[in-house]
């Protein structure tokens, strides 16, 4: 998957989303804060989906998941879905396209949502450069445009900073390349490229304050860095495991903090915390839960008490819940199978 699994819906309740065979799933709190959660149930109608789900969240609360269809034979098509409360049934899947007009999936999408609640949807190319769709404020979407980039690896990291724009990050062999912005509804043009030796796969992204978004990732020693655009990357500390980093920015002791989450090569999930842009002040990873199979993700949100929520989801599909306890620091209580 791409993008936040785990969000918060309009009325606080917490909501995830799975890609199950060829399918994908939702299940929600019961209500606002609830321990007690809905069934899975399938979404989107009974269209079948190949394999990726990106999902993302605008300021109105409502989700956009994006994922690829079968098409013809040997052939797939990008859909379409905005879920406005993770309790009640979302749209069904509305066809997007493809960005070459056919041909067989790509790439794993992205998709992030811009001030004026427009999904921005980008996907790589047959020929592995980046194009991208947004949607028209009052319905529809505009034509395919074509982001350009070369040699552009599968993974794309979406993101919408505290400006309400849309910046689009993603890699290729000689480094990290960066899309944004310039006016509201317009895609993002390309910025000049970060020459950095980076992991494939380990792109995760954070606003982190009005001017700045801040891209996390990992190179290929297994060292995880921070940058933010206008600075050179700063090394952090050794990944705990492989992918990327789940995150969230949260309050904690009353400081304005990062919060990372990752399946640890013990197979626990691993925190680490920071300042908001003071990586500088030092991380540390502290492992909680039980030992999860490979292939467990791992997510991060606050629920509608503005507490800490961590969830995994295995590859069969379990679903576990830790939340932030009522004492100092980040305290977690003791994860829950739900």
């Amino acid at each position: 998957m791409n993008g936040n699994w785990l969000i918060r819906a309009r009325d606080g309740r917490l909501g995830v989303y799975v890609t199950h065979d060829d399918e994908v799933r939702c299940r929600s709190e019961r209500g606002p804060g609830s321990d007690t959660w809905s069934p899975w149930r399938r979404i989107g109608g009974e269209q079948r989906l190949q394999p990726g789900l990106a999902v993302g969240q605008g300021v109105d609360d409502y989700a956009h998941l994006v994922s690829w269809r079968p098409t013809k034979a040997a052939e797939a098509g990008l859909v379409h879905s905005t879920h406005f409360r993770v309790h009640l049934a979302p749209l069904d899947w509305t066809p997007l396209g493809h960005p070459d007009r056919t041909g067989a999936r790509t790439g794993l999408p992205a998709v992030a949502v811009d001030a004026e609640g427009r999904a921005h949807v980008f996907v790589r190319n047959r020929g592995n450069g980046v194009h991208a769709l947004v949607q028209k404020e009052r319905g529809g979407w505009n034509a395919w445009t074509d982001l350009k980039g070369s040699d552009v690896h599968e993974q794309l990291a979406a993101v919408t900073g505290e400006s309400g724009r849309v910046e689009l990050y993603a890699t290729n062999p000689t480094g990290i390349l960066r899309w944004a912005q310039e006016e509201a509804g317009a895609p993002p043009v390309p910025d000049d490229p970060l020459p950095v030796r980076v992991e494939p796969g380990t792109l995760s992204a954070l606003p982190t304050s009005k001017e700045h978004v801040t891209l996390f990732f990992a190179d290929p020693e297994g060292m995880l860095h921070a940058w933010r655009r206008g600075t050179e990357p700063v090394p952090l500390l050794a990944a705990a495991g492989p992918g990327p980093v789940a995150l969230l920015r949260c309050t904690l002791e009353g400081h304005d903090c990062t919060l990372l989450a990752q399946r640890s090569a013990s197979g626990r999930v691993a925190f680490a915390a920071c300042p908001t842009e003071q990586e500088s002040a030092g991380l540390w990873w502290t492992e909680s839960g039980p030992q999860l199979p490979v292939g467990t993700e791992v997510a991060l949100a606050e629920d509608a008490d503005g507490r800490v929520v961590a969830a995994t989801i295995t590859p069969d599909g379990v679903l576990r819940i830790a939340r932030q306890k009522d004492e100092p620091g980040l305290a977690l209580a003791a994860w829950q199978e739900v």
